[in-house]
């Protein structure tokens, strides 16, 4: 499974295009800005896009997905809990399969009720859940931080150490990490008790 990680929008984020090396099929995950661009690394390695993937519905990971669809003919993929329009609909423990790759779905609300992490072939697409040394906002509607910290804390923190992370936002030192380097130096990731969550976020 190759990941093109690519920069777009000036908030930071990170559009992916996924693909499986051996069928030349692949995914789009959370495509907003920089278009031209999506679809310049899909024609230059001959990708056929079976899904858009959103891991979560807020617009700077949806607002390309009209567009997208259009160029592609590629359905609309989101988390059942989704608000907006989408084609299919996926839950925890599903899996979204492309070529002789899957990825699987882990429902990780916190940020959103709708937020979801795929895991697969040693990595883990983290969307607006966890950065590299934070977490996504719990203020946004839809929020919830002990949301979060359960996903944060009984979820996240139990992955293989080894796991490549590839958050939906470039907000850390580096553009990816581990889950391993991530259970080590990332504040929201330290074992403490939910109300001791609450205090770090600001909440008491």
């Amino acid at each position: 499974m190759k990941v093109h990680q690519v920069p777009v929008g000036n908030m930071q984020n990170f559009t992916y295009i996924v693909e499986d090396e051996t069928t030349s099929e692949g995914i789009i995950i959370d495509p907003s800005w920089e278009l031209d661009e999506i679809m310049r690394v899909v024609q230059k390695n001959n990708i056929k896009v079976k899904y858009i993937v959103n891991t979560h519905h807020h617009f700077d990971h949806t607002i390309g997905n009209d567009t997208i669809k259009n160029e592609t003919g590629a359905p609309i993929l989101q988390y059942k809990t989704s608000t907006i329009k989408h084609d299919l609909e996926v839950s925890d423990g599903d899996t979204i399969k492309f070529g002789d790759s899957e990825l699987t779905v882990i429902h990780t609300p916190g940020h959103s009720k709708d937020s979801m992490c795929l895991v697969g072939d040693g990595k883990i697409f983290s969307g607006d859940t966890l950065f590299v040394g934070a977490c996504g906002r719990v203020d946004l509607p839809g929020g919830d931080v002990r949301e979060m910290y359960h996903s944060l804390v009984n979820i996240l923190r139990k992955m293989d150490d080894n796991l490549v992370m590839y958050p939906g936002h470039d907000y850390g030192s580096t553009p990816t990490s581990t889950m391993g380097a991530q259970k080590k130096m990332n504040f929201v990731m330290q074992p403490r008790t939910e109300a001791e969550f609450l205090e770090i976020m600001g909440i008491s």
